[in-house]
């Protein structure tokens, strides 16, 4: 399993359009096989910062997700919006409880 969280901060006065582009992606990638999370979040503090949670099943499924046209779209759109590059890391799970309802 594979986690990826990648941190956006939007100029100012471009929150609002930063969120709608993040937002309109989520239904994208629903439909991912290997795409088990993707989660989008906002930093209270920083109400310009964006992380996005995302889990896949492996390596190929996170290559899949990246080569989508739609994440091509996204970074078009988001592109005049960010301040500064996004931040991507890249983890592994080593121990987490069972999500609750």
């Amino acid at each position: 399993m594979l986690v990826v969280i990648a941190t956006m901060t939007a100029r100012a006065g471009k929150e609002q359009e930063m969120e709608k582009a993040l937002l309109d992606m989520i239904p994208k990638v629903e439909d991912e096989e290997g795409t088990l999370v993707y989660a989008l979040h906002r930093v209270r503090k920083e109400p310009r910062k964006f992380i996005m949670y995302e889990k896949y099943r492996d390596k190929e499924s996170f290559k899949l997700h990246g080569a989508t046209p739609y994440f091509a779209e996204l970074f078009g759109a988001i592109g005049p919006l960010l301040d500064g590059d996004p931040s991507l890391e890249i983890c592994e799970i080593l121990a987490a409880i069972r999500e609750k309802s």
